[in-house]
C-alpha cells in the first residue's frame, strides 16, 4: 500500500483551512494545518513533511519568516507561499528566502494540482551520494571559496521554481551550471533545451521558439513545435540572452508571465509549464538603460542571480581540471596519460585565461597533441598559448617561418574580430594546409617542416577534419 504525501497547511482563516483540507484529501494527499508560525515550527519538528503551504500573513509572524526557518532548519523541503496582495517584489522575496514557488489566492484546484505535482517531485536530496557525483560529472570541479559558494547557491536554487540568470565571461561554463541546476531540481525528469539566442536568425527566431503551423507561411510545409513547447515540464535555457531581438522580447515576457504560447498561424494557445533560466556575458542592465532591452523582462528574468566566478580567480582549480582534461582526452583519444611537469604547472597559473575554462580544455588538447613524451612541458603550452598582455602574441610551433608569418603578424597588428579561440584555431589550421599544400600533401614531410612528429600532425587533422585518408 502506497503511502499518502503529508502536507503541512500554514494559515489563519479557519475555513480557507478546512477547504484546503478537503481539495488535498480528494487529490490523494493528508494534511495538518497550522494557524500560525509558532504552531507550524512544532508541528515540524515532529512530523516529516513533504511538501508546507503557507499563508504571507499571520498574526504571530510572516511567512518570509517561516520560509526562512524552513529553508535554514528543513533544506529539503519545499514550500510554497499563497498570499491575496500578491506583487512582484514579495515574490521575489519569498523566492529569495527559499520558496519553491509563490501563487497569488485564490488558488484554483488546478493551481493547486499543478503546484503539488511539482512540490512533491522532489529533487535529489542534499545527503544522496548522487548528487556530489553529478556535479562533479558536470564539470564543477574544485576547491576554491569561489567555487564551493557557487555548489551552495545552484544548490539552493535548484529547489525553487523561480526564473534563475547567470552571470559570467565566456568561458565559464553557463550552460553547465544551467544543466546542473535543472539535473538537481523536481524538474530532472523534464526536458532541458538550451537555446543560443545570439545562432537564431532573426527572421526564424519566432518559429523556432513559439512553432507554427503548416501553411503558416512560404516553406512551413508542416506543423513545427518551438523550443519553449519542447522544453514543457522541463527547463529552458536562453544563452547570450541579450541577443534576443526586441520584438521577441515582448512575445518571451508574455510567455514568461503567462506560461502560454501561440505558434505562428494558429488562432489558439498552448499551455506550457517550464522554468526559464538565461544567462549573457554583457551587461544587461546598462542594455536596459540604453534601450535595447526591455526593463519589464528584465525585472521578470531576474529573480535568482548566479554569478560565475572566472577561472583567474579559482587558484589552484586550474591545475585540478588542467588535470581532470588530460585525462579525459587522453582516454577519448587512447593514447597513455601524460602529466604536467612542476614548470608547466606553474606556467598554468600565472595566465590569465580570458577564455577561461574553455580555453584551459582547449590548451590540454594542443599540449598532448604536442607532447611526445609522458611529462607535459611549459614549451607546450607556450605554443598555443595567448600572453596575458594588453596585445595578443602568437607563437607558433613551426620550423618554417614562411608558412606562418604572415597571419602570425596580423595577429599582433590587430585583435581578432572572431574571438580569441576561434582566431587560434583558424591561424592553426592555415599553418597545416599551408604546409600540406607546400609538400603536395605529403604528411610525413609536412611534419617535419612543421617541426612536429607525425602523430601530433595527424592528431591535428582530424581535430579539423583534414585527415581523409591514411597512409
Amino acid at each position: 500500500m502506497d503511502v499518502k504525501p503529508l502536507v503541512l497547511f500554514v494559515d489563519d482563516e479557519e475555513d480557507l483551512c478546512m477547504l484546503m483540507q478537503m481539495s488535498l484529501s480528494r487529490m490523494g494527499i493528508d494534511s495538518h494545518i497550522a494557524n500560525g508560525v509558532k504552531q507550524a515550527k512544532q508541528l515540524l519538528k515532529e512530523h516529516q513533511y513533504d511538501a508546507c503551504l503557507t499563508d504571507l500573513n499571520m498574526p504571530d509572524g510572516s511567512g518570509l519568516q517561516l520560509v526562512s526557518y524552513i529553508s535554514q532548519y528543513h533544506p529539503q523541503l519545499p514550500v510554497a507561499v499563497l498570499s491575496a496582495y500578491g506583487n512582484m517584489d514579495i515574490a521575489i522575496a519569498a523566492l529569495k528566502a527559499g520558496a519553491f514557488d509563490f501563487v497569488s489566492k485564490p488558488v484554483n484546484q488546478i493551481e493547486l494540482q499543478h503546484l503539488l505535482n511539482q512540490a512533491l517531485n522532489r529533487p535529489i536530496h542534499a545527503a544522496d551520494a548522487p548528487k556530489q557525483q553529478l556535479i562533479e560529472e558536470q564539470m564543477l570541479l574544485g576547491q576554491s571559496p569561489a567555487i564551493q559558494h557557487l555548489r551552495q547557491t545552484i544548490q539552493k536554487i535548484a529547489r525553487s521554481q523561480a526564473p534563475v540568470f547567470i552571470h559570467g565571461e565566456s568561458g565559464t561554463g553557463k550552460e553547465v551550471v544551467a544543466n546542473l541546476v535543472h539535473s538537481l531540481s523536481n524538474r530532472s525528469h523534464g526536458p532541458f533545451i538550451a537555446i543560443n539566442c545570439g545562432a537564431i536568425p532573426s527572421e526564424l527566431m519566432e518559429s523556432e521558439l513559439f512553432g507554427h503551423k503548416k501553411g503558416s507561411f512560404t516553406g512551413a510545409n508542416q506543423d513545427k513545435q518551438g523550443l519553449i513547447q519542447a522544453a514543457h515540464g522541463g527547463s529552458l535555457f536562453l544563452d547570450e540572452l541579450a541577443e534576443l531581438p526586441l520584438t521577441m522580447q515582448v512575445k518571451l515576457l508574455r510567455a514568461v508571465q503567462e506560461k502560454r504560447i501561440r505558434p505562428i498561424g494558429s488562432d489558439s494557445e498552448i499551455e506550457v509549464d517550464f522554468r526559464i533560466i538565461s544567462a549573457t556575458h554583457q551587461n544587461l542592465e546598462q542594455l536596459v538603460q540604453q534601450g535595447k532591452f526591455r526593463q519589464d523582462l528584465f525585472f521578470r528574468i531576474h529573480v535568482m542571480d548566479i554569478q560565475l566566478p572566472p577561472l583567474r580567480e579559482r587558484g589552484d582549480d586550474i591545475l585540478l581540471l588542467a588535470r581532470h582534461f588530460i585525462e579525459k582526452i587522453s582516454q577519448e583519444w587512447q593514447i597513455p596519460r601524460k602529466h604536467l611537469s612542476a614548470a608547466a604547472a606553474n606556467f598554468l597559473l600565472q595566465q590569465h585565461f580570458p577564455g577561461n575554462v574553455r580555453e584551459l580544455r582547449n590548451l590540454m588538447e594542443r599540449a598532448l597533441t604536442l607532447c611526445d613524451s609522458t611529462e607535459i612541458e611549459v614549451e607546450h603550452l607556450q605554443a598555443s598559448t595567448l600572453r596575458s598582455t594588453s596585445t595578443p602574441v602568437i607563437e607558433a610551433n613551426i620550423a618554417s617561418p614562411s608558412i606562418a608569418q604572415q597571419p602570425v603578424l596580423q595577429a599582433k597588428q590587430k585583435l581578432p574580430q572572431e574571438g580569441l579561440e576561434q582566431h587560434l584555431e583558424n591561424i592553426e589550421k592555415q599553418i597545416l594546409l599551408d604546409a600540406l599544400n607546400m609538400t603536395h600533401w605529403n604528411r610525413t614531410l609536412a611534419a617535419k617542416k612543421l617541426g612536429m612528429s607525425f602523430r601530433s600532425l595527424r592528431y591535428r587533422l582530424k581535430k579539423f577534419g583534414l585527415d581523409t585518408e591514411d597512409e
